[in-house]
């Protein structure tokens, strides 16, 4: 049982508050992604949730599949003024400009990459894996590894990553674990 009482394993407190979180957090979360689409994918969908609910993004995630026509970067960075136009009156994602804005900025990025996305993010894993935290409260919203990773990304014409956005990412995609000591999934 788990500590909200959902019947299963012991999961992330965070895990176990709706049916969406649990599917997402047993069967994504925390799992390595190391192709660029679906970094791309997940860079994009963090910048997306930022000052929102994670729950509004992952119910709507399908639907952001969809207008950003399966997060292909190449595709993406073709987008022009009408896709723009498009996409702020798609009522099934989040309309919001600056952040549609980033997301065709930032695929156009991936494109001047010299190499992989994926080895980008990837090196700056962490040397050494961390502690595995006991409790939420032992989980820190920005890391060394993230402010380093979000400063090169904007370096390299990235927008919209920040560090916290950059260790939502490293956590969603396998880079660093914080799954809490007691998770099945740790």
């Amino acid at each position: 049982m788990s500590a909200q009482g959902v019947p299963g394993p012991r999961r992330c407190d965070w895990a176990d508050t709706t049916p969406d979180y649990i599917a997402y957090h047993d069967d994504e979360w925390g799992r390595p992604v190391r192709d660029d689409r679906g970094l791309y994918e997940r860079l994009t969908l963090e910048a997306f949730q930022s000052g929102l609910s994670w729950l509004t993004i992952l119910r709507k995630r399908e639907h952001f599949r969809e207008a950003f026509r399966g997060f292909d970067p190449l595709v993406v960075s073709a987008f022009d003024e009408s896709d723009v136009d498009r996409l702020m009156h798609d009522p099934g994602i989040v309309r919001n400009r600056r952040k549609i804005d980033a997301a065709i900025t930032n695929a156009r990025a991936i494109q001047d990459l010299d190499g992989s996305f994926a080895e980008l993010l990837w090196s700056f894993v962490p040397a050494a894996p961390r502690p595995a935290p006991q409790t939420l409260a032992d989980i820190a919203p920005t890391t060394p590894e993230s402010a380093a990773m979000a400063k090169e990304l904007k370096r390299r014409g990235f927008v919209f990553v920040g560090p916290t956005t950059c260790h939502a990412l490293m956590q969603a995609t396998g880079m660093v674990n914080d799954h809490l000591v007691y998770c099945w999934r740790r």
